[in-house]
C-alpha cells in the first residue's frame, strides 16, 4: 500500500478535536448574532411599514370586515341559520398616555412581529448548535425538527390570531361596568394581542415536547391515555387563564389543546409501542 494512502485512512480514523467551553460559547454566540439580525431585518421593515402593520396587522381583529367575523358569518347563512352566528364588532378607541407611548409600541410591536417572522431562521440557528453534539442515530431521528417545530408554532400563532383574538377583544371592549367608560390605552391592546397568540404558538409545541420526552423514557402512551381526565382539567385551566372569561374563547383554545393531547398519545405510542398498554403480554414458558 501507497504511504501516503496510509496517512490519508489515518487522517480518517483520527477524531475531530474537540471544542473547548470558550469555543462553545464562542459558536452560540455567532448564533445568537445571526438569530437577532434576521430579527432585526424583518422588524426593520416593519416599522418602516408600520402604517400597514398596525391598521391591517394589529387592528385587524377589532374591525367588522375581519375575514373570522365574514367566514363565520357566511357560514351560518350557508347552514340556513341567518345571522346566528354573525358577530358585531365593537368599535375600539384607543388612547396613548404617555410621551413617547406610540414611538416605543412601534418598536416594540416590530420586533415581535420580526420575532414571528424570524422564528423558523432562529430555530434552525438552534438546530445548527445542537445538532453537531448529537449521535448519528439521534440527529436522523431528528430529522425535519426545524420544518415541525416551525410549523406547529406558526399554526398556534396563527389560530390565536384568527380565531381566538377577534371574540376575545370583542368580548373585553364590550364588558362594562356601570358608571365607567372604556377607553383602553394601546399598551394594552398590544400587550393582549400578544397575550392570545405567542402562548399558544409555544403550547401547540406540545407534540415535539411529548416525543422528546418519550424517546428519553421519561412518559409513555399508558401513562398520557391513565391521565387524560387530570389532562383535561388542566387544559381547562388553561385556557381559563389565557382566554378571557367567555366560554367562546375557552372553547377555541380547549377543543385545539386536546386534539393536539391525543395527538401527543399516538406519537408517544409510535416512539415506545413496547411501554404501551395494548400490548400482548408475552406468554410464559414452564420448565418440564
Amino acid at each position: 500500500m501507497p504511504l501516503d494512502q496510509i496517512d490519508v485512512d489515518q487522517e480518517e480514523k483520527t477524531p475531530a478535536k474537540e471544542m473547548s467551553f470558550l469555543d462553545h460559547l464562542e459558536e452560540l454566540r455567532w448564533h445568537i448574532l445571526r438569530s437577532l439580525t434576521a430579527i432585526c431585518v424583518f422588524g426593520i421593515v416593519l416599522f418602516l411599514n408600520q402604517e400597514w402593520m398596525f391598521k391591517v396587522l394589529i387592528f385587524g381583529p377589532s374591525r367588522q370586515d375581519f375575514i373570522t367575523y365574514r367566514a363565520l358569518c357566511s357560514f351560518s347563512k350557508s347552514l340556513g341559520l341567518g345571522d346566528t352566528m354573525c358577530f358585531a364588532a365593537t368599535e375600539v378607541n384607543l388612547q396613548t398616555i404617555g410621551f413617547a407611548e406610540p414611538f416605543v409600541t412601534s418598536m416594540w410591536v416590530s420586533f415581535v412581529v420580526g420575532l414571528v417572522l424570524a422564528a423558523p431562521y432562529v430555530l434552525w440557528e438552534i438546530w445548527r448548535f445542537v445538532s453537531p453534539g448529537l449521535l448519528p442515530k439521534e440527529q436522523k431521528a431528528a430529522t425535519g425538527a426545524v420544518f415541525i417545530c416551525s410549523f406547529l408554532f406558526l399554526l398556534g400563532v396563527v389560530f390565536g390570531y384568527f380565531f381566538m383574538a377577534p371574540f376575545a377583544i370583542n368580548f373585553l371592549i364590550g364588558y362594562t361596568i356601570p358608571g365607567v367608560t372604556n377607553v383602553p390605552t394601546l399598551n394594552s391592546y398590544i400587550n393582549y394581542m400578544v397575550m392570545f397568540t405567542l402562548p399558544l404558538g409555544l403550547v401547540f409545541e406540545l407534540p415535539v415536547v411529548v416525543y422528546i420526552l418519550a424517546r428519553i423514557g421519561l412518559i409513555t402512551a399508558a401513562d398520557m391515555r391513565a391521565f387524560r381526565r387530570q389532562a383535561i382539567v388542566v387544559i381547562l385551566i388553561v385556557a381559563g387563564i389565557i382566554t378571557p372569561p367567555d366560554v367562546v374563547s375557552q372553547m377555541f383554545v380547549t377543543i385545539p389543546l386536546y386534539a393536539l393531547y391525543e395527538i401527543s398519545i399516538m406519537i408517544a405510542k409510535r416512539v415506545a409501542p413496547r411501554d404501551d398498554d395494548d400490548d400482548v403480554p408475552t406468554k410464559q414458558v414452564t420448565p418440564s
